[in-house]
């Protein structure tokens, strides 16, 4: 009864008036406790909380990961319904919008093997750590917008698994412990494999960003 219910609130969730959706407060991880506390005690609206609340978050690791606005926006629904069955699981010990990262990430690759999509492939050029770094304060010095254009454009030739710990380490800015909490590996092959990511990304933004941007830095650090 409760999934019927939310299944036919969430296809109206952008247009209901409901005051439940009005609410703008920036929750902390108690507050999305009170919340859930009220949703297993049977007040199932007040699952729109928490999908106002990361929706966006959601649908941006969804987009990065299946490149495809229709399959993103699918891979989002299907996510808010595994949350709200799954909602009694939820035990309080990592943050919430890690525990909803991590359904997200699992519903990806669930939709993304199902469809046997064929992935990219970017092949890894031998770069250091510094190159990386270096790349990584190249990109520091552009403007915000700038520099999220830029990795956004990028992240679009990456494969799935890269694409999502690079969104989740520059856009979302999470901990190597909580990256490590969404894909379940520990947090030491996180920093490996994050490398691995940026290692990618360095060979595909090094033709993206102009050349002199990069040099300019060089030589600055010189």
């Amino acid at each position: 009864m409760m999934v019927t219910t939310f299944s036919k609130y969430f296809s109206f969730i952008d247009v209901t008036t409901s005051s439940v959706l009005s609410s703008k407060v920036q929750m902390t991880t108690n507050q999305d406790q009170i919340i859930i506390q009220r949703i297993l005690e049977g007040e199932t609206k007040a699952f729109a909380v928490l999908v106002d609340r990361y929706k966006d978050l959601v649908f941006t690791l969804a987009m990065q990961m299946v490149k495809n606005r229709e399959e993103a926006e699918e891979v989002s629904q299907d996510t808010f319904i595994k949350v709200f069955k799954k909602l009694q699981h939820f035990k309080g010990d990592s943050k919430f919008s890690t525990w909803i990262y991590r359904i997200t990430y699992n519903t990806c690759l669930d939709r993304i093997k199902s469809n046997k999509w064929k992935q990219n492939t970017v092949a890894i050029n031998e770069f250091t750590e510094q190159e990386v770094k270096t790349l990584d304060n190249a990109l520091s010095s552009l403007e915000a917008t700038e520099r999220k254009q830029a990795i956004h454009d990028c992240l679009q030739m990456l494969p799935a698994n890269d694409c999502a710990l690079l969104t989740l380490y520059y856009f979302e800015e999470l901990s190597l412990e909580e990256i490590a909490k969404v894909i379940g590996v520990k947090a030491n092959n996180v920093k490996v494999k994050l490398f691995r990511s940026r290692k990618k990304l360095t060979t595909i933004l090094q033709n993206k960003l102009e050349p002199e941007i990069i040099e300019g830095y060089e030589r600055a650090r010189k």
